[in-house]
């Protein structure tokens, strides 16, 4: 059952046909996916969604496509792990991480761009194409591999080896360009005008494209016996994920699926580098400066933000708060979630997990509150930014004598 209404402009209000549309022609505000929440509440159950696949299109009614044979690798249903030793070391009480490392091409992106290109693939596109800072590239080859479309992906040069080797092995055309992301977004949304035939997942079908978001606030609700957490944190690049994530708590609500009156404070986490949305956070301030990325970091290396004032917002509105770490932080950040988990993060992960234990040592997250950690990306991505501290512990010859004299374990 289709229960898209149309598409709405975020700013105005007006609305518009479910086409390939992302701006509205009025006041160039964002648009969004309209539902009938009425239609879908009469129908859906967790029984419901529990009958369906292991995979986010068990929520097939909440997004923005029908389709009974999507573009899917097996993205999402991923664990939900209950963090107690993290949570010991950062003063905490519940901490979950929501570990979306596992998905099919190691990172959250999967999610956005199966939506992205199912509702792509039935509008008539034929080529898959993104400005990406590594995982979407990674996803939208994959996934365009995987429905016979063809790829033209754009990543800054300078990205991490391990992400271009991912993308590349999938056969589409991958180009680096000379500059930063915002350089290569610049350059994919002129080429949208110059090649209306390609779905630019996160340009002209962008509107589509952030929906698939919302499926990590589903499954973490089902994954809790159909609970929200009260306080999730989220990596900031675009803002995108965190709008989405704020949406999908808020929609399970409409549907009666969460209590009508459930609230989950919302918190973002970026890295210093590229911290254009906690600068404004921390000033007080409603406009978001773009700045130019200085971060390891570099899948959240985005200086101005598509979606920040509205991550902004969100964050404010649900009462979080918004932290930034440098990058001896989140190198920390990695090794202390994989020592206490044994969750290997990417770089924006350990941004994740070094900005939660600055809110908690703050006390913005709280150790009364049912805590997720959004942790969104394989270590495996970003192994460069390792290189200085995850060594042998060390290099002896092979005799039991030369083991014996490293041992500090014992017996």
């Amino acid at each position: 059952m289709d229960f898209v209404s149309g598409l709405r402009c975020r700013e105005c209000g007006r609305t518009y046909p479910a086409e390939a549309l992302h701006v509205c022609d009025f006041c160039f505000g964002p648009l969004e996916v309209d539902y009938d929440y009425e239609a879908i509440a009469a129908v859906i159950t967790p029984e419901r969604i529990a009958a369906g696949p292991r995979t986010i299109w068990r929520y097939r009614d909440l997004l923005p496509v029908v389709d009974d044979a999507p573009v899917d690798l097996g993205t999402g249903f991923t664990p939900l792990v209950r963090a107690d030793r993290l949570a010991a070391e950062l003063g905490l009480g519940e901490l979950w991480i929501k570990n979306d490392t596992v998905n099919p091409t190691g990172s959250f992106k999967d999610r956005v761009v199966s939506v992205a290109l199912t509702k792509a693939r039935q509008l008539g596109f034929q080529v898959a194409a993104c400005a990406s800072t590594g995982n979407l590239a990674n996803a939208v080859a994959a996934h365009a591999a995987r429905a016979g479309m063809a790829s033209v992906v754009f990543i800054p040069a300078d990205l991490e080896r391990a992400k271009i080797v991912t993308t590349a092995v999938y056969g589409g055309r991958l180009i680096a360009v000379d500059g930063t992301y915002d350089d290569v977004n610049r350059l994919c949304a002129e080429l949208t005008s110059e090649h209306p035939a390609w779905a630019f997942v996160n340009v002209n079908v962008r509107t589509y494209y952030a929906e698939g978001s919302k499926t990590l606030a589903f499954e973490i609700a089902e994954q809790l016996g159909w609970q929200a957490p009260d306080h999730v944190v989220v990596p900031v690049a675009s803002g995108s994920q965190l709008t989405k994530v704020r949406k999908g708590f808020d929609e399970l609500a409409k549907v009666g699926l969460l209590a009508p009156d459930t609230a989950v404070r919302v918190s973002g986490a970026q890295a210093a580098g590229c911290s254009p949305v906690a600068t404004a956070f921390s000033e007080g301030v409603d406009i978001v400066r773009p700045v130019k990325p200085a971060t390891i970091a570099k899948s959240l290396a985005i200086g101005n933000p598509a979606d920040g004032w509205y991550a902004l917002q969100a964050v404010r509105e649900s009462g979080g708060g918004f932290g930034a770490v440098d990058d001896d932080e989140i190198i920390e950040g990695i090794h202390l979630l994989a020592r206490t988990e044994g969750i290997f993060a990417e770089t924006a992960g350990g941004v994740t997990i070094a900005t939660l234990a600055k809110l908690a040592a703050s006390g913005v997250v709280r150790p009364d509150e049912r805590v997720v950690a959004l942790v969104t990306g394989h270590g495996l991505k970003t192994v460069e930014a390792l290189a200085d501290t995850a060594n042998p512990t060390a290099t002896i010859a092979p005799t039991l004598e030369a083991f014996d004299a490293v041992n500090d374990l014992g017996s």
